[in-house]
């Protein structure tokens, strides 16, 4: 992935952007010798970036990848985390973390995680806070986070559960095993395997992944993630009817929408 940081932006040593002209945001995760891992400054550079382009009115899609062709994310960053001992300093880093995630799921846009090698632990997390998911063949999918004696921390254990239901997340919760690519499309944990290994082959199943919100206008993609991200953050009925009628409000008062009628009318006119 060809990557530069935008206009009047301070290149980051672990995250490297870009927008291209299609509004696809392109950001990568860069500590490739580090396995990508999510350490405080990766998890720092994230946050400002998803918060910079939130309200970016060219960005239509939101695509997050690893450098290289190990690790998408290996998870938290050990060397960091070794430091942290008591439950008070741990309840404050999960919530550092999660709170860097949740933007990630609120991001008022479509995102997608595209894995180039494995996604374990925190990185699993991260991969499942996307709303889509594309991966390499060899990837693993991994909350692994059972092999150390932990529980989830970062809000993806609720991302799993949600997707599979209760009994099965705790099936997989429990044996701490990662998943191969085929048996975590078989489980809906992605939504597609790309045809090879080869960086090329990712690049394309990601091209078809995010080819449907190519062409819708901007402000139609924010109504339907709006749905989404409430959905997903445990908002009742009320609440997202709320959501949908405003956005509909919107949409319907929007220029798009008129000319999108008075198109259809002339082709309809057209066609008689």
């Amino acid at each position: 992935m060809q990557a530069r940081e935008p206009a009047g932006q301070a290149p980051s040593p672990v995250l490297r952007e870009r927008l291209d002209a299609r509004g696809v945001l392109y950001l990568l995760i860069d500590r490739e010798s580090r396995r990508n891992a999510l350490g405080a400054a990766v998890l720092d550079a994230l946050a400002a970036a998803l918060a910079r382009h939130a309200g970016d009115a060219a960005v239509r899609v939101l695509v997050l990848r690893g450098a290289g062709t190990r690790c998408f994310a290996a998870g938290g960053d050990l060397k960091e985390l070794a430091a942290v001992r008591s439950a008070a300093d741990a309840s404050a880093m999960s919530r550092r973390a999660r709170a860097v995630l949740d933007a990630v799921r609120d991001f008022p846009l479509p995102t997608l995680a595209a894995l180039n090698g494995d996604a374990l632990g925190g990185g699993a997390e991260l991969a499942m806070a996307c709303d889509l998911r594309v991966a390499v063949p060899r990837a693993r999918l991994g909350f692994i986070q059972g092999q150390l004696a932990l529980a989830t921390a970062w809000g993806g254990g609720i991302d799993l559960m949600q997707r599979l239901g209760p009994g099965a997340a705790l099936r997989l919760l429990a044996q701490a095993q990662p998943l191969g690519s085929d048996a975590a499309l078989r489980h809906g944990l992605l939504d597609a395997v790309a045809q090879a290994d080869a960086p090329a082959a990712l690049d394309a199943a990601v091209e078809t992944c995010i080819a449907p919100f190519l062409d819708p206008p901007v402000q139609v993609l924010r109504a339907h993630k709006a749905l989404a991200a409430a959905l997903r953050r445990g908002a009742d009925r009320t609440e997202l009817a709320a959501i949908e009628t405003a956005h509909f409000a919107g949409t319907w008062a929007h220029d798009d929408h008129w000319a999108a009628v008075a198109a259809r009318s002339a082709a309809r006119e057209a066609a008689r």
